[in-house]
């Protein structure tokens, strides 16, 4: 529910949009339902615009849930509201048929994200992306982007969302892997979106991302390329699982101020890759030139690179990166 500045809630509620983006759905799915199923708010400012109370939202939140498991909205509708089933004659069943799972006790369990206390879009994000729904993630996404910035999107609703899409995954048996991967696909789409181009700027200026070799996670990598981009600093991606003979060249090719190695892994961190790196220089004698390298990610935890920063998240690394850059 929305505040007011002494913390009271606003008596006028929630407008559909407000509902539509803490449901993680779109603003038409909320008015079809409203019109199909007569799921609308009880009060209207003037007579016209919907206003949404707490009772209101919680029906919609139980109208998700079930069909984010598969029901039907018609029949999901009906179950938020009490009415009861339409009557029809039970199907014939073979004799060594087995039973019929439960009918939905089980199927809501599976479709919870363990969000804790994660602000709303988290959570909308979330059931957008259980229901597979395209247009409410993008939606969502754009939203959030647009709403708080980039960096504190991706920091404050963006990944804790993923993570706990990824818990999800980890902990059901191989289910869900789809929600992950279209979760997945659909945020690189929205960073992407955010970020302008960017001109190089001058020699020694620009910005080197990769994954290092074994590593094929590149989502972080692309928050800090569409942070950058925003800040004006051009930046060259190379994306997942860089070999080190492409890296090293790609570093002598084009003389970046800062080469950024993310490590999801522990396993992949090679200490010794970054200090090669950091000790690579170019440029003619008197004035050569070297990279200061940014190691990224929790694969680097405790594996220290003499000289090379270490930020502890994106704002950070979008500072000091900057700060290098322009410095």
């Amino acid at each position: 529910m929305s505040q007011d500045d002494g913390g009271g809630q606003q008596e006028a509620g929630l407008t559909t949009g407000e509902v539509a983006r803490r449901l993680g759905v779109a603003p038409t799915t909320v008015r079809s339902w409203d019109r199909r199923y007569g799921l609308g708010p009880a009060g209207r400012v003037g007579g016209r615009h919907r206003r949404w109370t707490p009772a209101d939202v919680a029906l919609l939140e139980r109208m998700c849930a079930l069909t984010a498991t598969g029901v039907p909205p018609a029949e999901a509708a009906r179950a938020v509201l009490g009415a009861p089933p339409p009557v029809s004659s039970p199907r014939p069943q073979p004799a060594d048929a087995p039973p019929e799972p439960p009918a939905s006790g089980a199927s809501r369990a599976h479709a919870g994200m363990r969000l804790g206390d994660a602000r709303h879009e988290c959570r909308g994000l979330a059931r957008a992306a259980l229901r597979l729904d395209a247009v409410a993630l993008d939606e969502l996404l754009n939203s959030a982007v647009e709403t708080y910035g980039l960096v504190d999107a991706w920091q404050e609703i963006v990944m804790p969302t993923l993570q706990a899409v990824g818990r999800k995954w980890e902990t059901s048996g191989e289910r869900y892997v789809e929600v992950e991967h279209f979760l997945s696909w659909h945020v690189a789409c929205a960073l992407r979106r955010a970020a302008p181009p960017v001109a190089d700027g001058l020699p020694g200026g620009t910005v080197l991302l990769a994954c290092v070799p074994g590593e094929n996670h590149t989502l972080p990598l692309e928050a800090l390329s569409a942070a950058l981009a925003q800040r004006r600093v051009a930046v060259r991606m190379f994306g997942a699982a860089l070999p080190v003979e492409a890296l090293v060249e790609a570093v002598r090719r084009t003389g970046p101020a800062v080469v950024g190695l993310w490590a999801q892994s522990r396993t992949t961190a090679s200490r010794p890759l970054a200090q090669h790196v950091a000790g690579m220089s170019w440029g003619v004698r008197g004035s050569r030139r070297q990279a200061t390298v940014m190691t990224l990610g929790p694969g680097w935890a405790g594996k220290a690179v003499g000289g090379a920063l270490r930020p502890p998240g994106l704002a950070e690394a979008v500072d000091a990166v900057e700060t290098r850059v322009r410095g």
